[in-house]
């Protein structure tokens, strides 16, 4: 869907533009440049873009699944070939299934989506960047098993054990009862260990991540049932604004993007810093500050990526793989 284009115009990359936060965002950012809509649905950024030119904005589109290998290595030749001046990267887009399915590679899907493409999308566009471009994850403060607003719904923080066992769908014993939940906050655990080792390999880039807060209104969990579903469009995204003053950590797509919008526009030189929903920077888990654990998150992961074929001329997701 993409042309090539050359344009001195700041471009910014966003993936999971089409909904949510990521929808949000994009719009957002469309006030200070390009931007690249990075989705699955073809019809969906198309919209997307028709709202932003709409607008007298510029956006174009970049067909990708981040579970699958193959697809996001041809999204990061398309996005090279528009030879942007590419002022940042979101890593934006996230599943959270209540019911786990697999990739073409048989990796857990909410993994493979949520840290294992967005890592490999990343280290693609890294050589390509110019200095001082940004690079932001959103990441998750679930992955911290003493947050008290996550463990009050049932997280008990990331359970990681290995990329290659992740990839598996499995996950440190002890972990949390509802379905789903173990696999997202691991994932999350991961790209965040993986945005603060990034920052220190990298410091002619500015890497960092935020927690976005709590959104009960984006469309993380599309496997829910009709009810939740209906619950949530008609009844919740009607309470959310009469809670906000009184919950801290609640948030909407809306002021979501903001935060994120404002920390990929900011001209300092601040690098490696964890955001939370208010803009302000924040701790990770004691694990995930570790830069132990971040070189062995960013090690094991590279290692099994690079067993995977990521050719680009072929439809096949690459050969069988048994991580």
């Amino acid at each position: 869907m993409a042309n090539t284009l050359a344009t001195d115009r700041k471009a910014y990359i966003i993936t999971g533009p089409t909904s949510g936060i990521g929808y949000a965002t994009a719009l957002e950012l469309a006030k200070h440049g390009t931007v690249v809509l990075i989705g699955r649905d073809p019809a969906r950024l198309d919209d997307v873009q028709k709202t932003i030119e709409r607008k007298g904005r510029r956006a174009v589109s970049v067909v990708c699944d981040l579970s699958n290998l193959v697809s996001v290595r041809r999204a990061a030749v398309e996005i090279v070939a528009l030879r942007f001046k590419i002022a940042g990267l979101i890593n934006n887009a996230g599943i959270r299934q209540t019911r786990p399915t697999k990739n073409a590679l048989g990796w857990d899907m909410t993994f493979a989506t949520n840290h294992l493409g967005p890592f490999a999308l990343t280290e693609a566009l890294v050589p390509h960047l110019p200095d001082g471009a940004n690079v932001v994850f959103v990441a998750s403060a679930v992955e911290d098993p003493e947050r008290q607003p996550a463990k009050a719904v049932g997280f008990r923080g990331g359970r990681y054990i290995s990329a290659a066992a992740c990839a598996r769908g499995e996950w440190k014993p002890g972990g949390a009862k509802p379905g789903g939940f173990d696999s997202y906050a691991t994932s999350k655990q991961a790209n965040l260990a993986a945005a603060l080792a990034f920052a220190r390999e990298t410091p002619r880039l500015r890497f960092s991540a935020v927690e976005p807060g709590i959104n009960p209104t984006t469309g993380l969990e599309r496997d829910n049932s009709a009810l939740v579903r209906f619950m949530v469009r008609y009844i919740v995204v009607l309470l959310v604004p009469l809670l906000l003053p009184f919950i801290k950590v609640l948030s909407t797509p809306k002021r979501a993007a903001r935060v994120i919008a404002k920390i990929m526009t900011d001209g300092s030189r601040q690098t490696g810093v964890y955001y939370d929903e208010h803009g302000h920077p924040m701790l990770a888990s004691a694990l995930v500050r570790d830069p132990n654990f971040q070189n062995r998150v960013v090690a094991e992961t590279r290692a099994l990526l690079s067993t995977i074929s990521t050719r680009t001329n072929s439809d096949q997701p690459g050969r069988s793989f048994d991580p």
